[in-house]
């Protein structure tokens, strides 16, 4: 699930308890060395499962491991990478979506609304720049935290 846009550092604890009250048991990728005591029974608690990033360099293959040992998996994905605006967002989390063989789903927080909810889902087809133009097409309806920071 692609959580955008991503403009302030509310939008996760919006987003996540939103997903909560919606029954959407997303998880989020952090970096195993974040799961020190007592932080790691919380993180665990917020969804979150740990990465090692020294084992595995290449974080899409990562995350395609952890779908393929799941028979079900909703990943929350911030694509811009940042809270500040991003014309180019990364392409992991389509890449994973990919090679996972799952829809990306477009979960957002529309501040002008008050509005959080779930938009549409997409397979990706491997034709990258016509899959993003759709998904970017749905985020420039939703306004951000920061509206000169969110999607173009």
């Amino acid at each position: 699930m692609v959580a955008a846009p991503h403009t302030s550092n509310w939008d996760f604890i919006y987003a996540r308890a939103a997903f909560y009250l919606m029954g959407v048991p997303v998880k989020i990728t952090i970096k195993k060395e974040a799961f020190f005591f007592p932080m790691g029974p919380i993180l665990k608690a917020l969804g979150a499962i740990p990465v090692d990033r020294k084992k595995n360099n290449n974080l899409v293959a990562a995350m395609v491991d952890l779908f393929k040992q799941r028979d079900e998996l909703v990943m929350l994905v911030t694509p811009e990478g940042t809270r500040k605006y991003q014309p180019r967002w990364k392409k992991g989390f389509y890449y994973t979506a990919l090679g996972a063989g799952v829809p990306i789903v477009m979960g957002y927080l529309d501040y002008a609304k008050k509005e959080a909810g779930i938009g549409p889902m997409i397979q990706p087809t491997g034709d990258f720049d016509a899959d993003m133009e759709k998904i970017l097409n749905f985020y420039r309806t939703v306004t951000a935290k920061y509206p000169s920071q969110g999607v173009r």
